[in-house]
């Protein structure tokens, strides 16, 4: 089955935005370190996923492209240690971002908008790990459903996911602040409390950029909570305080 025509004028504008776009003249180098509250202000008006420890001391922003093969080495191969090191232990926000590349790559964002926040990553690391199955396919829409059936989508709820233009313009917002004013050259880039990395990362390496902006003295939320002295064990029972009133009472 091929896309629909509201679905093929949705993707074969973020076809020829891509195109149109190209790359900025104000390419950021590795390194290059981009204004962090530059960065926490996503344009388009979508919200981001966050994983992790919301006070966490490192954020690391990924712009990420569903057909990109780096993008999905790094999901499928090293996300799972970087989470456990990570993202689970409290020092670490992670927070992927759409950079769509073609039509292919604004299909999936749209999918995983549509899906909610709660399972906006699980959409995303879903398609990077059936990669090489929709992704070569020569029909693309046929090998996309099939994934996004596995994922609870119906005919009805995929083809309105496509054809949301709202959430498309957003993705688009968002390629383009990416470009214009933070200098992405390719995917995936990452941005660790605003330095530039572009390309594939080893653990090796975002543990290189990540562990000296860690506190010596950081303590996991979940360990503080464990060493907190819970309230109720601070505080005597009023009722071993207060003589019983049975007992204070006169027999009758």
């Amino acid at each position: 089955m091929k896309f629909n025509r509201r679905e093929t004028i949705i993707l074969a504008a973020a076809a020829s935005a891509v195109t149109l776009s190209g790359i900025s003249a104000s390419q950021a180098a590795e390194g290059d370190m981009i204004d962090q509250a530059a960065l926490m202000a996503p344009a388009g008006g979508l919200t981001d996923k966050v994983e992790g420890n919301a006070d966490a001391p490192v954020t690391v922003i990924e712009y990420a492209s569903p057909t990109c093969p780096h993008c999905a080495s790094f999901h499928n191969t090293v996300y799972e240690p970087f989470k456990e090191a990570y993202v689970e232990t409290g020092k670490v926000k992670f927070i992927v971002r759409p950079f769509a590349r073609n039509a292919l790559d604004a299909a999936i964002f749209l999918l995983a908008e549509a899906a909610g926040e709660e399972n906006y990553h699980n959409v995303i690391a879903t398609y990077f790990k059936t990669q090489n199955e929709w992704g070569m396919s020569d029909k693309p829409r046929d090998a996309i459903f099939t994934v996004a059936q596995q994922l609870g989508f119906t005919e009805e709820s995929f083809s309105a996911a496509l054809t949301n233009q709202e959430v498309f313009a957003g993705i688009e917002a968002q390629r383009e602040q990416a470009l214009d004013e933070f200098g992405l050259t390719g995917t995936p880039t990452f941005y660790v409390n605003g330095k530039t990395l572009s390309g594939g990362k080893t653990l090796e390496q975002l543990a290189a950029e990540i562990d000296p902006l860690v506190p010596a003295d950081f303590v996991a939320p979940a360990a503080a909570d464990a060493m907190a002295p819970a309230a109720d064990a601070m505080a005597p029972a009023a009722d071993a305080m207060a003589p019983a009133a049975d007992a204070m009472a006169p027999a009758n």
